[in-house]
C-alpha cells in the first residue's frame, strides 16, 4: 500500500521501519532531516510537507506528542487535509485527549476522509519488535482497511469503540500503569527505610501476587538507581494530565489516581521530566530528606 508516516521519534521511527519491512511504499515528512534519514536509507520517500505526504498515501499515520500537534498536522496550513483525497484514512497513534480525537475525526468526515485513533502501549522495545498493544477507536470498515498495516506494528489490536474510544482505553492504561509505578516506588522506599535491600524485596515480590511487568521493569530501575532509560517521565505526566482532565469533565472520581497526580507534578518541579518515571522514588526521598 501507499502509506504516509509523520512523527519519527523514538516510537515512530521503528514503527515506520516495520511498515517498510512489510513491503509498503512509505512517504515521510519531518521538521528535522536527521529524523528522516534512517527511513530514506530503507527506501522511503521524503516529502516537503504534511500535505504532500497526504497526497502520496492511501493511509497516513501520525505519532506525535500532543493533541495540538495532531490537529496542526491534520488540519493546519500545509496539513494533511490539503493533500489527502476523499476515501483515504488518517490513523493517529499519538496519545491525546478523547475529545480532541473526536473533533479531528468530525473535521475529517466533512472532507470525506476516515480517521482512527489508535494509541499504543509497550514502549520502544515493543515498537522495535512489532509487539505493540494497539487500542482503536473509529469505524469498523475503516479498521478493516487499516488492519493489515496495524498487524505489521502490533500483536494485540482491540477495537474499543467509536471515535475517541481508543484514547479512553489509553488513558485507563496509563492510569493503571503509572499508579503501579508509584506503588513500586513506595514499596522500594519502605524497604530502604526499613534497612532491607530493595532489590531483594523486589525479587521476593516478583514471586508473589504483587509480581507484575511494572515491578519487573520499574522496580528494578529503582533498586539499581537507573533513571536514564525507558519512557521520559514528562510523557507520563502529559498522559496523566489528559486522564485527570477527562475525569474532571465527566465528574468521575479517581481517588487513587488523584493521589498520584501531585507526585508527578513534584517530579516535574524537581526537573526530572527527562528521566525515567522510576524517578517517582526520588520524589519520596526528597520529601523525606
Amino acid at each position: 500500500m501507499r502509506v504516509g508516516f509523520i512523527g519519527l521519534g523514538a516510537m515512530g521511527r521503528p514503527m515506520a521501519l516495520q511498515l517498510i519491512r512489510a513491503g509498503h511504499q512509505l512517504s515521510v515528512w519531518g521538521r528535522r532531516r536527521e529524523s528522516l534519514q534512517p527511513l530514506l536509507d530503507q527506501g522511503a520517500r521524503a516529502c516537503a510537507s504534511a500535505a504532500e505526504v497526504g497526497g502520496n498515501a492511501e493511509i497516513v499515520f501520525t505519532m506525535v506528542t500532543s493533541g495540538d500537534d495532531v490537529a496542526q498536522l491534520a488540519l493546519g496550513p500545509d496539513g494533511l487535509i490539503h493533500g489527502c483525497l476523499p476515501g483515504s484514512i488518517h490513523v493517529d497513534m499519538s496519545t491525546i485527549a478523547p475529545q480532541t480525537a473526536r473533533r479531528i475525526a468530525d473535521s475529517w468526515a466533512a472532507a470525506g476522509v476516515a480517521m482512527l485513533d489508535a494509541p499504543v502501549s509497550g514502549g520502544v522495545a515493543a515498537a522495535q519488535n512489532a509487539t505493540l498493544a494497539i487500542m482503536v477507536g473509529g469505524g469498523t470498515e475503516t479498521l478493516a482497511r487499516a488492519r493489515p498495516l496495524l498487524e505489521a506494528l502490533g500483536k494485540t489490536i482491540v477495537h474499543v469503540g467509536g471515535h475517541g474510544a481508543g484514547q479512553v482505553a489509553k488513558a485507563c492504561n496509563q492510569m493503571v500503569m503509572v499508579t503501579a509505578i508509584e506503588a513500586c516506588a513506595e514499596a522500594m522506599r519502605l524497604a530502604a527505610v526499613s534497612g532491607v535491600d530493595p532489590e531483594r524485596v523486589r525479587q521476593a515480590m516478583m514471586g508473589g501476587a504483587a509480581g507484575s511487568a511494572v515491578l519487573e521493569v520499574f522496580g528494578r530501575r529503582m533498586a539499581a538507581r537507573d533513571f536514564e532509560g525507558g519512557v521520559e517521565a514528562r510523557l507520563h505526566h502529559k498522559d496523566f494530565a489528559i486522564l485527570m482532565s477527562e475525569a474532571c469533565r465527566l465528574g468521575c472520581p479517581l481517588p487513587v489516581a488523584g493521589q498520584v497526580w501531585p507526585q508527578l507534578n513534584a517530579l516535574m518541579s524537581h526537573g526530572w521530566g527527562g528521566k525515567d518515571s522510576a524517578s517517582l522514588i526520588r520524589v519520596l526521598e526528597a520529601a523525606h530528606d
